[in-house]
């Protein structure tokens, strides 16, 4: 159910339940880094909401090394993917395996918001996976027929079907075996017994941007004075592994909502149970949704180039948890920068793979980040206090309207800033020459045979928005490298350029 969403992320049955070692830029808290231990992966348990990334983001990856990569060669496979039920059928795909749709967005906060951005000087979008991505619009969700749309549903289970694809389920695996440094196969572990099945070609390591470097690190690929300490003969000595990761922070601007229209009304067992029931019988009502509807991507300035700021709409004020600091009606805004310059990294803890790994975000290190994150808040404030919010925008719950000076807007961030769940770039791609790439831009971990890495860890650099579009993305582009096809014609198309 798409309005439960909070529950897989919690919950050990479908998520590693990692979290980071103390993050100093935050008051030393640790934070939930939750990943999914199911088919699916984190598609599985995430908050559903779909964006490819600016134009510019994949531009950038090219210009980095990462060839054949940017933004012209890239959009055919995200048209490939997607069977987006409304736009322009000329920015979007229409007959792929990953369906996505858009709410009902009756909740008048929705407009509402996109009206006060407006009267605050800036845009809206009818689409922004579309020709603009700045601005504020609907959202797109993986969600079909009122339930969640997965990477599984969309992909794994018709691959079943197929009788090509084999899935073994509760493995664990160990480490990626070689020949000399040629991959050969894998070792893993299933319902308590090691075993090992041999590739006939090639190993494709998908475990995502935590494990996927903790698989190579633990198969001998990486750092070796990190190898060494746990034991590990070092196959390949590259520093790289494990590093660059990055993640988007975010605040919640919590807000006292003057009428009574939030989703507030139903947070009590009595609702809950009529909604559940109505999901169940008819996969219909507000539990179809994830209640994340408008979305928003802005420039905090006029000398950046493309938006550096995204915002969500939640109409209730509350945390993942289900936690909240008011019992009454309420709102809030996701809003943080796009492009921290910080970087952190994941390394095993030991060369058993039941281990939990250490993983080091350093958020906020970088002396920008305080400055972009300010921004962030200052804008919130300046769009919430626009005339279209005058009959709704009641008292500000947090950070609170006493809290202006950049003092107490870096207090706040240290205690509120939350993880937005988009860990990424642990496998760097880049030109095979480049001392920083650990994997080059066919996908394969340089200096070793038969080995590529597919997944959101070979991003250099994390894209705008939620990062499940680019992750499945990278597969669909991947799948035609891996098989040796033409690579889709490269789109002509001149995405939005602010002037």
């Amino acid at each position: 159910m798409p309005s439960a969403l909070s529950y897989p992320m919690n919950m050990n049955r479908y998520n590693w339940g990692y979290e980071t070692e103390p993050e100093e830029g935050l008051n030393n808290r640790r934070l939930s880094c939750p990943r999914g231990k199911v088919l699916g992966g984190s598609s599985s348990i995430n908050g559903m909401i779909y964006v490819r990334g600016n134009a510019e983001d994949f531009n950038f990856w090219e210009e980095s090394g990462a060839k054949g990569w940017g933004f012209a060669d890239v959009l055919p496979y995200f048209k490939r993917q997607e069977n987006f039920h409304e736009g322009d059928a000329s920015w979007r795909g229409k007959n792929g395996p990953l369906h996505i749709t858009r709410g009902t967005r009756e909740n008048p906060l929705n407009d509402v918001l996109v009206s006060a951005a407006q009267e605050a000087g800036f845009l809206a979008t009818e689409d922004y996976n579309g020709f603009q991505q700045e601005g504020f619009g609907p959202a797109d969700r993986t969600i079909w027929k009122g339930s969640r749309w997965s990477a599984a549903k969309a992909y794994l289970k018709p691959s079943i079907q197929t009788k090509k694809l084999k899935i073994l389920k509760n493995a664990l695996v160990d480490k990626i075996n070689f020949s000399d440094r040629k991959a050969i196969g894998v070792t893993f572990t299933q319902n308590g017994r090691s075993e090992k099945i041999l590739a006939r070609r090639e190993v494709i390591c998908s475990a995502g941007s935590i494990n996927s470097p903790l698989i190579l690190q633990r198969s001998g690929i990486g750092p070796s004075n990190l190898l060494k300490s746990h034991n590990i003969d070092v196959l390949l000595d590259n520093k790289n592994v494990g590093e660059n990761l990055q993640d988007h922070l975010e605040v919640y601007f919590q807000v006292k909502c003057k009428k009574p229209i939030t989703l507030y009304k139903y947070n009590n067992f009595f609702s809950k149970g009529i909604i559940g029931l109505n999901w169940l019988l008819f996969k219909k009502g507000i539990g179809a949704s994830n209640h994340f509807e408008t979305l928003g991507f802005l420039r905090s300035n006029n000398k950046v180039k493309y938006p550096d700021i995204q915002f969500h709409l939640l109409p209730i004020a509350i945390n993942y948890d289900g936690s909240s600091a008011v019992n009454d009606h309420g709102f809030q805004l996701h809003t943080g920068p796009m492009r921290s310059k910080s970087r952190g990294w994941v390394k095993i803890t030991s060369s058993n793979p039941k281990s939990n790994p250490k993983i080091k975000f350093n958020y906020m290190k970088h002396p920008d980040d305080w400055v972009e994150f300010r921004n962030c808040i200052k804008i919130t404030r300046k769009i919430l206090n626009q005339p279209s919010f005058k009959d709704f925008y009641g008292e500000e719950i947090q950070p609170g309207e006493q809290k202006i000076s950049n003092d107490d807007l870096d207090n706040f961030i240290k205690e509120e800033a939350e993880s937005a769940y988009h860990p990424c770039g642990t496998i760097k791609m880049g030109d095979k020459n480049d001392p920083s790439s650990v994997v080059d831009p066919n996908c394969k971990v340089i200096g070793i045979e038969n080995l590529r890495v597919v997944d959101s860890s070979i991003f250099p650099r994390i894209t705008n928005g939620n990062t499940n579009a680019p992750s499945i993305m990278v597969g669909e582009k991947a799948s035609d490298i891996i098989l040796e096809k033409m690579p889709l014609p490269r789109e002509n198309l001149e995405p939005f350029k602010h002037t």
